[in-house]
C-alpha cells in the first residue's frame, strides 16, 4: 500500500531488536518507539500542540470514550480526529473492547486482590456473538459495540492505525474458556477486517494476538491471524500477572509473528519492561504509565526516578533533573516544582508531564541508536 509501509533499517545480530520506520499518511514513526495515551483526544494536563512540539510521533486515542462523547458523528463533521484535536502527526485508535471488558472483569491487579470478575457489574449488560451491550458511563444509555460498529466509528475518526474488536478475558480463566474466547475473538477480528476492507480510507489495521499466557493458544492466534490481510500485529489480552510471565510469553511468541510487518505491545510502557521487550523485537509500546507517574510527582531520570513531592526538594533551587534539557528542567527549579505540587497547582501536573514525555521520547531515540551501534 502506498499510504502505509514498514521498512526495517537495521536488524540486530545480538537479539531480535530492530530499528525500523512505519510510513503513514501523517508521517513517519521510528521504531522502536513509545506511544503516549490520549484517552479523550488529549494527554492529560497537556495540549496537543505542545505534544507535537515535543516530537511524540504516535499518539493513542480510545474509541470507547470517543464513542460516548463527543461521538463519531461530531468527529466526522470536524473533518476527522486529526483536525478535531489539532494533531498533524500519526494517530492510533483501539476498538473500545479493552475498556468495556475491563468494566466486566477488572484488571489483573484486581483479580489478584480478589476484586475482579465483576459478574454483576451493571455497566456491562450482555456479551454475545454479535458484540457487547454496555451502558454509557455518562447517562446510562445502552450501547452496542460490535466488530462492525467499532470499525465504523474508527473510520469516522480517521486514525492512521486502527484495531479490530476483540474479547479480553480475565487472567484467571480456565484454558477451555480461554480457548472459546479466543475463537470468538478471531471471528470478531475477521468481521472487523471485512468491514475495514469495504473502504480502507488510507488506514492500516493491526490484528490483535490473544491467548493469555498459554503458549499453544498464542501460537494458534498468531498463525491464524497471519493468514489474513492485516497490516501489522498487536499483542493484547492478558500478558501475565508480572513482568516475568510476560517476558516468557513474548520470548516464545515473537519468533512466530511475521517480521515483515510492524508489531505493537498493548498497554506496556514501564521503564523496566522496555529493554527486555525491545530485545525481543517489539516495535511500539503504548502506556499511560509515564504521564500517570508525572501527575503523582514522579519525574523520570536515567539512574533513578525522582519523587519531587519529597521534602528534600523544598530548598533545591537547581534543575529538577541534572542534565535534562526539557522545557521544565531548563526553566524551573526543583524547589518550584515541589512547591506547585504541595500547593496543588495544576501547572505542576503539566510541567511534570512535559518532562516525562521528553524523557520517554529521548529514551527511545537512545534505544534505537544502541541497536544501530550493536549494543542491543
Amino acid at each position: 500500500m502506498s499510504f502505509f509501509r514498514f521498512e526495517i533499517i537495521h536488524q540486530s545480530t545480538k537479539s531480535r531488536a530492530r530499528v525500523g520506520r512505519i510510513h503513514t499518511p501523517h508521517g513517519i514513526i521510528d521504531t522502536p518507539n513509545f506511544v503516549a495515551v490520549g484517552t479523550n483526544g488529549t494527554l492529560k494536563t497537556i495540549d496537543n500542540c505542545t505534544v507535537t512540539e515535543l516530537g511524540l510521533q504516535l499518539m493513542f486515542c480510545n474509541t470507547y470514550h470517543l464513542i460516548i462523547h463527543p461521538g463519531p458523528e461530531t468527529i466526522a463533521l470536524a473533518g476527522g480526529l486529526h483536525k478535531f484535536i489539532n494533531r498533524p502527526l500519526p494517530l492510533i485508535t483501539d476498538s473500545g473492547g479493552f475498556q468495556v471488558f475491563s468494566l466486566a472483569y477488572g484488571t489483573v491487579k484486581d483479580e489478584l486482590k480478589s476484586k475482579g470478575l465483576k459478574k454483576n457489574n451493571p455497566a456491562v449488560l450482555k456479551v454475545t456473538e454479535e458484540g457487547v451491550l454496555f451502558r454509557s458511563y455518562r447517562d446510562g444509555s445502552p450501547l452496542l459495540l460490535t466488530p462492525e460498529t467499532s470499525i465504523q466509528a474508527q473510520k469516522a475518526f480517521g486514525a492512521d492505525i486502527i484495531i479490530p474488536l476483540d474479547e479480553l478475558p480475565p487472567y484467571h480463566i480456565h484454558d477451555l474458556d480461554l480457548s472459546k474466547s479466543l475463537d470468538r475473538t478471531h471471528r470478531w477480528q475477521e468481521r472487523s477486517l471485512n468491514e475495514h476492507l469495504k473502504d480502507r480510507k488510507e488506514q492500516a489495521m493491526y490484528a490483535v494476538i490473544h491467548g493469555g499466557i498459554n503458549h499453544e493458544l498464542r501460537s494458534k492466534s498468531s498463525n491464524l491471524l497471519s493468514q489474513l490481510s492485516f497490516d501489522g500485529f498487536a499483542i493484547g489480552g492478558s500478558l501475565g500477572k508480572n513482568r516475568e510471565e510476560m517476558v516468557t510469553m513474548l520470548t516464545t511468541l515473537m519468533p512466530q509473528i511475521p517480521g515483515d510487518k510492524p508489531n505493537h505491545l498493548l498497554g506496556i510502557g514501564d521503564l523496566p519492561s522496555l529493554p527486555q521487550c525491545i530485545a525481543l523485537g517489539i516495535d511500539t509500546f503504548d502506556s499511560s504509565h509515564p504521564t500517570r507517574c508525572a501527575r503523582h510527582g514522579i519525574l523520570f531520570a536515567d539512574k533513578e526516578s525522582v519523587n519531587i513531592t519529597k521534602s528534600c526538594y523544598k530548598n533545591l533551587f537547581s534543575s529538577p533533573i541534572d542534565g535534562c534539557i526539557c522545557y521544565t528542567c531548563t526553566h524551573y527549579s526543583a524547589a518550584y516544582i515541589h512547591h506547585l505540587f504541595k500547593a496543588h497547582e495544576p501547572t505542576a501536573l503539566t510541567l511534570a508531564t512535559i518532562h516525562n514525555l521528553h524523557f520517554m521520547i529521548n529514551l527511545m531515540s537512545h534505544y534505537r541508536q544502541n541497536i544501530l551501534d550493536g549494543n542491543i
